[in-house]
């Protein structure tokens, strides 16, 4: 193992006992992944990873039945789904057959915990439990996931997926010291996801990348450089909660790259001398799950709606087996993923934290001179 890349948190360091679930739960559960920490630099100089931790059921089979895990405002409950009536190819969730649209469920129910770590990300400090932030609301009923920070204007902005039967959505909190966070609401609504401020902004305005989903998208040309698909784009605020998406396209993926399925955003841009440096995912189809890793992109200075660069050939960062080889009976994915969700500014190199294989934390430390 590199001593510029490590796991730096695992399931095993997971505490269940201090869950937000164990109140009202009695069955048995497991860690599933502890992974895609949201990556803040605190006041006292040390580094916050906010965590996802994937809860999941030690027996979700019971009988004929396949249980799932909901929060409701008087506490978690079990709902079953008849076992003959699902089908699982992906390890994560399962999707209702004959139900006309895919409609999934999940393994697991994610909620996030903070983990302090020194300023080089190398040691833990402490794990924050008493600042869990668990569902608290009907669209996070299935879940809160994949933390996204900024530190903007002084202030702590995070950014979430929330979980519902009625939506998946881009949930916000606020933090005035960059550990407590108080929930905001909703700001994007139905599958726009990987939602990230970037720290600074642009022509006084909150600027954010977003990615929606949806069930279908038009063919470019033939002659066309670019993929339909999933792509990331661009919104700008006047006051970080009512967003409006800018009308020219932002990063797309492009024909004969290592991203044949989609992209998204990974890490808060950040303003360097040469531009906004941000880091994405660029999904390979492979399997149900596909090959995820790392590429970055540069951005112009005063409109960072413009790339400057995109690094889409070679990947920054990819899986690597030799991280999770002790965790190898926890390995549940059958394709590499790597997940990359946060990077802070160490002097002449950045640490850079991301998901690997779903399953626990990374930190990659990179040289600046990558980057030019």
């Amino acid at each position: 193992m590199s001593a510029d890349d490590y796991l730096i948190f695992t399931p095993g360091d997971v505490d269940l006992a201090q869950s937000p679930l164990r109140g009202s739960i009695d069955a048995p559960t497991f860690v599933l992944g502890a992974f895609n920490p949201g990556l803040a630099r605190l006041p006292n100089g040390n580094l916050l990873l906010m965590v996802r931790v994937a809860e999941a059921l030690a027996d979700p089979v019971d009988g004929d039945w396949v249980q799932t895990i909901r929060w409701t405002p008087e506490g978690h409950v079990l709902d079953r789904h008849r076992l003959a009536g699902v089908e699982m190819a992906d390890p994560r969730t399962f999707a209702l057959k004959g139900a006309g649209m895919r409609l999934y469920g999940l393994t697991s129910l994610s909620w996030l915990l903070p983990v302090e770590v020194t300023r080089d990300a190398r040691e833990i400090v402490k794990v924050h439990y008493d600042k869990a932030i668990a569902p608290s609301a009907s669209y996070q009923e299935y879940g809160v996931e994949d933390a996204r920070i900024s530190l903007v204007g002084g202030t702590w902005w995070m950014t979430t997926c929330g979980v519902s039967a009625d939506r998946q959505c881009t949930a916000m909190y606020h933090s005035v010291n960059g550990i407590d966070y108080k929930p905001l609401g909703v700001v994007l609504d139905h599958q726009n996801k990987d939602m990230i401020l970037f720290e600074g902004k642009p022509h006084g305005k909150y600027m954010a990348l977003t990615r929606p989903l949806g069930d279908a998208y038009f063919a470019y040309p033939e002659d066309s450089p670019w993929l339909g698909g999933p792509a990331i784009h661009f919104a700008v605020s006047p006051d970080a909660l009512h967003w409006r998406p800018l009308d020219t396209p932002g990063i797309r993926a492009r024909k004969g790259t290592p991203v044949s399925a989609r992209l998204g955003g990974g890490t808060q841009p950040i303003l360097t001398p040469e531009g906004w440096l941000m880091l994405y995912h660029g999904v390979e189809r492979r399997e149900a799950v596909g090959v995820y890793r790392t590429f970055w992109a540069l951005l112009d200075r005063e409109d960072p709606s413009k790339p400057l660069r995109i690094e889409d050939s070679q990947p920054l960062i990819e899986a690597n087996p030799a991280l999770t080889a002790p965790l190898a009976d926890r390995m549940y994915l059958p394709t590499p993923v790597v997940f990359t969700t946060g990077i802070a500014d160490a002097g002449d190199h950045y640490i850079v934290v991301s998901g690997e294989a779903d399953l626990a934390c990374r930190v990659t430390h990179i040289p600046k001179e990558r980057f030019r």
